[in-house]
């Protein structure tokens, strides 16, 4: 890699600092990865990132490293830990269409990474950077995502980890990753916002490598899952990206994206992001609504879909900057409205995890209410896998979840073992 300019600066002050285990400056605000631009411009092209397409080999077989100018060029191969991640696809249905009523819209399913969801794109980055950096323990607070892709990159980096989650607060098919992968785990009592507060006082005090979407490598990993869309789209902007929003790391790091893109003259039109809440924790949704310059928290966030289960968002800052920045909208969507949107994900064939489902219920709710046109081209984002949580697919189905009236069950029917009683049920 050719040598460039890199600094970390804060969002707040502008004060700039060299990379390091750092994650907020002096003052308190959160720190960016500022690339060179200038040298961006004479070492990258469209061009050159097609030609990589057809690589198999680490580290431009990933889908995050293909565009490691735009990511990290500070790491050198020794020191990326890739599985590779990435390349995930794009999904069009008739029956997403129909439910959103929208002509043009495509699912980009981020469950298709190496541990499930789109974690694993900011995990290789900040894993990199940790070995880098010459890391030996990492950790991270964690609804169940972040903790199982944290989990199996230190396993496969050679590092230790620690995980901070909020006891009774986790989906366990994601519990059982971060424990099968190896990692320590910490069950706080408290909610996310407790384990997030803890984690960092701890990692400061004993010297351990945050891996939390605080960490500004972490938000450069999932900027490549917009640069991926856009290569998919033969690089021509969709008119919207709707995303789940819970610590906001996502929201952040599109808008950081097409602010890269367009600098690069790769887009003219900028997509405008739509951040989706859950209406039980919904403080970035309140904040726009209310035109407020502070986020106020949500001390008790409650919502079926728990990886945007946050009270208090970290990156909200940023996130604001990004929805400024391409003329986004916030909207919240119910616990119904998320779970209607996933029986209709999971019966395309595609299936997600309930939190992804809300890109796909925001879509819906702002075509209804006519801020997305039908004849819009729409890109929502599935952030993870439907087996993330297989309890809230089976309660559903089974109409088990409380205060909510599933539309589309699919519940089993029992019969006798005989061939008549098979030919009563299927007619």
């Amino acid at each position: 890699m050719k040598k460039t300019k890199i600094v970390l600066k804060c969002i707040d002050c502008g004060k700039e600092y060299e990379p390091a285990a750092i994650y907020r400056c002096e003052c308190g605000g959160l720190l960016d990865v500022v690339q060179d631009i200038e040298y961006l411009k004479k070492n990258v092209s469209k061009a050159l990132f097609d030609s990589r397409l057809k690589e198999r080999k680490a580290p431009y077989g990933s889908g995050i490293w293909r565009y490691r100018e735009l990511i990290h060029p500070l790491a050198g191969d020794a020191d990326i830990v890739s599985r590779p991640e990435g390349n995930t696809n794009l999904y069009s249905h008739k029956k997403v269409r129909e439910f959103a009523g929208i002509e043009d819209i495509l699912v980009k399913h981020e469950g298709e990474n190496p541990t499930g969801s789109f974690k694993d794109r900011g995990m290789t980055v900040g894993m990199s950077e940790a070995k880098r950096l010459g890391m030996k323990k990492v950790a991270c607070a964690s609804t169940g995502n972040t903790s199982a892709s944290m989990a199996a990159y230190a396993s496969m980096a050679g590092l230790k980890s620690v995980v901070f989650i909020p006891e009774g607060e986790i989906a366990y098919g994601k519990l059982s990753q971060a424990l099968a992968y190896g990692s320590q785990v910490l069950q706080v009592k408290g909610n996310f916002d407790d384990a997030m507060s803890l984690v960092q006082e701890s990692s400061k005090a004993l010297g351990i490598y945050l891996l939390n979407s605080i960490n500004p490598w972490r938000v450069e990993g999932q900027k490549s899952i917009m640069y991926e869309m856009l290569q998919q789209l033969s690089w021509k902007s969709p008119d919207w990206v709707c995303v789940p929003a819970g610590n906001l790391g996502n929201t952040s790091a599109f808008g950081k994206a097409f602010e890269d893109m367009k600098d690069l003259g790769f887009i003219e039109k900028i997509p405008r992001i739509a951040a989706i809440q859950a209406h039980g924790a919904n403080p970035f949704y309140s904040m726009w609504k209310g035109n407020m310059k502070e986020l106020l928290s949500v001390k008790h966030p409650k919502t079926i879909a728990t990886a945007i289960k946050i009270g208090s968002p970290v990156s909200w800052k940023k996130a604001m900057r990004s929805i400024k920045y391409t003329d986004g909208v916030v909207e919240e969507v119910s616990d119904q409205e998320i779970m209607e949107a996933k029986a209709i994900v999971d019966s395309s064939g595609v299936g997600c995890e309930p939190a992804s489902a809300a890109s796909v219920a925001g879509a819906k709710k702002l075509r209804d209410s006519g801020v997305i046109d039908r004849k819009e081209k729409v890109v929502c984002i599935i952030t993870g896998n439907i087996l993330k949580d297989p309890d809230a697919t089976i309660n559903y189905h089974l109409s088990r979840i409380e205060g909510l009236k599933p539309a589309m069950p699919n519940k089993p029917t029992v019969i006798e073992p005989t061939l008549e009683a098979v030919r009563k049920v299927l007619g």
